[in-house]
């Protein structure tokens, strides 16, 4: 069975909220992708593929933009109940859901999160920044001991929008490069956080999948191996030496050994054995991010799968990625 492990839904109680949100871009989107909300369509699609089924996870945007305090909570609920009744009641299109971490939330969400695995959630899902803040501030720190605690993964999912302007004389990111680059960037940048201000090492039995295959960290090996290892060279206003001195090994290794990573590369073949190359084989899962494609929820399904099934690696490595891993990390058994 290839279970397909980050694919984006809206339940259909939740997509109401989200089109009246007012969230610009992204919502416009949604509103006219009928198999991200839809799940007779979404069904048709599974369908399609033969011995394929789906994990469901919420798209974008956050929650953590759509409202304040209590509020996100309540919508990460909402979406969370969404996914439990639809997987309960379409269990061989969708085995599987991912609970909306509100992080944002007071307490980072931990009651919620807490809420949703004891349903039946595979993990949670959370996004590269919270509304503009990075991972590593002191409150989310409840986030990261609670999910150490339950050892359940944790789906990381890049955020940025066109208020990320792309040049500092600019007040906002033209042709969609906020998208094409930046939330490639935006895993990368994510990662290191959580490297360097030691949250790997502190919550050792965290497991982070990282999506469309780690975004630019396969290409940069270089400078995240013998160039950050000189980390601190390079500033004066600050010892970075200390900080290298105070990780439990260099910075490549979490890179590479630490983190999870999905097969998510939009049909690029050249990202696809990248990835295969950096990430240990233990930590990697198919994934293809439908329905988020030219064709509405197929090219990306039909290319990861062909692409996967052309890359020469022994029966029981490819069992690995098509579902093993994934079973490994959830502790979920998923019937063919």
């Amino acid at each position: 069975m290839r279970i397909d492990a980050y694919t984006h839904f809206i339940p259909e109680t939740f997509f109401a909220k989200l089109v009246d949100s007012g969230a610009p871009d992204i919502g416009m989107r949604m509103r006219n992708l009928p198999a991200i909300h839809d799940l007779e369509v979404r069904k048709q699609i599974v369908e399609k593929f033969d011995d394929y089924a789906q994990i469901l996870s919420y798209p974008m945007p956050p929650v953590e933009t759509l409202g304040k305090g209590v509020q996100i909570e309540e919508y990460a609920k909402a979406i969370n109940d969404g996914f439990a009744d639809i997987c309960a009641k379409h269990t061989r299109h969708f085995p599987g859901w991912v609970a909306e971490a509100p992080i944002g939330a007071p307490g980072a969400g931990v009651k919620e999160c807490e809420r949703a695995i004891k349903n039946g959630a595979l993990g949670v899902q959370i996004h590269t920044n919270i509304a503009g803040k990075p991972l590593d501030l002191p409150e989310f720190a409840p986030f990261w001991e609670c999910m150490n605690k339950l050892g359940k993964p944790i789906w990381l999912h890049p955020a940025r929008a066109a208020n990320f302007s792309d040049y500092l004389s600019e007040q906002k990111s033209k042709y969609e490069i906020w998208w094409a680059f930046g939330w490639s960037y935006e895993t990368a940048a994510a990662m290191a956080r959580l490297v360097f201000s030691g949250i790997m090492d502190k919550y050792p039995n965290l497991k982070i999948i990282t999506h469309h295959f780690g975004g630019i960290v396969p290409m940069l090996e270089g400078r995240i191996g013998p160039g950050w290892d000189q980390i601190g060279a390079r500033t004066s206003d600050e010892d970075l030496g200390a900080v290298a001195k105070g990780l439990k090994k260099r910075p490549l290794d979490y890179f590479k050994h630490n983190f999870y990573a999905d097969t998510a590369t939009f049909t690029a073949e050249g990202a696809m054995h990248l990835g295969f190359d950096f990430f240990d084989l233990d930590k990697i899962v198919f994934a293809s991010d439908c329905p988020f494609d030219p064709e509405q929820g197929t090219m990306y399904t039909r290319e990861t799968l062909r692409i996967l099934e052309g890359i020469d690696m022994p029966k029981a490595d490819k069992e690995k990625i098509w579902h093993g891993n994934l079973e490994r990390i959830t502790g979920v058994k998923f019937k063919s």
